[in-house]
């Protein structure tokens, strides 16, 4: 719990600064242009073809009209706009999960390393395109389970659950390790994983549910249409924020966890190579490495 807090508050802290922040709105362009392409190409036809879906379904028609009367508008549009922003919204949460993943998460992690833990032992436990492989594989899981998972939706409790607990997982397995990549082995990083899968989890989790907050945005945006062009942007904006808060919390988390396990390591060689009185040296030794790593 002590490595839970102290790894959240440092990632708050460093998500005000400058490097960070400039990090969080550099992939915001790339969406603006993927998000302004797709709907200057496929939005009306998008909209044009879920209509039609709604009002194909001889079960649900009487009810759009009756809908209709009561509010004195065409709800089925609105629905209909609706359904394809709610559709588009872990497309747009995916990509930009695979951009902090590939290029904002190995940044923000050197940025810990080297603010926090400068003497860490790098031992390159993973290569570039084994993390892009992993990441890539784990969010085609994620997205099938999303997929599976979407009629459950409809029962209230879970359509609060499920998708968050999905996003969550996919968070953990991609960002965990992607911030022991660099410094751990592989020997290292499977012990760490399986030793603090559960924190890990909750950190995913946590993350996952404030990667569903920004679809209020999105809503905000289809009400009121004359800010849509505003709304959408800070909308994507804080999605890749949360994404960038995820990986500082698990790079915090990860790295602080590898520097306890070497210093417990390095004391029980210590305390088998030289009896008592160099255990206790070496434990000495490690608290006050533990120390200085503990510092901003």
């Amino acid at each position: 719990m002590r490595l839970l807090l102290d790894s959240f508050w440092r990632a708050v802290a460093y998500c005000m600064l400058p490097r960070v922040i400039v990090l969080s709105l550099l992939p915001l362009g790339l969406m603006i242009v993927l998000a302004a392409a797709l709907g200057y190409f496929y939005w009306d036809a998008a909209v044009a073809w879920t209509r039609g879906a709604l009002d194909a379904w001889p079960l649900l028609s009487s009810f759009w009209a009756w809908i209709g009367r009561l509010f004195s508008g065409d709800i089925t549009s609105a629905l209909a706009s609706l359904v394809v922003v709610f559709a588009a919204t872990p497309v747009i949460v995916v990509i930009c999960l695979l951009i902090v993943a590939g290029f904002m998460a190995p940044a923000l992690t050197r940025l810990v390393s080297e603010r926090r833990f400068p003497g860490l032992e790098q031992k390159k436990g993973a290569s570039f395109f084994g993390s892009v492989a992993r990441s890539l594989g784990a969010t085609v899981l994620a997205v099938i389970a999303l997929v599976v998972s979407m009629p459950l939706w409809l029962i209230p409790p879970l359509v609060l659950i499920l998708p968050p607990l999905i996003w969550g997982w996919l968070t953990y397995r991609v960002m965990s390790f992607d911030a022991l990549a660099e410094h751990a082995s592989p020997e290292e990083r499977a012990a760490l994983i399986r030793a603090h899968r559960v924190p890990l989890l909750c950190i995913g989790v946590l993350c996952g549910y404030l990667g569903a907050a920004p679809s209020i945005v999105w809503a905000s945006g289809l009400l009121f249409a004359a800010a849509f062009f505003v709304l959408v942007p800070i909308a994507i904006w804080i999605y890749t924020l949360v994404f960038a808060f995820s990986a500082l919390w698990f790079a915090h988390y990860c790295l602080d966890a590898l520097a306890q396990l070497r210093a417990r390591r390095a004391a029980a060689e210590a305390s088998l190579a030289g009896g008592a009185p160099a255990a206790i040296e070496a434990d000495e030794a490690s608290k006050a490495a533990l120390s200085q790593w503990g510092s901003p």
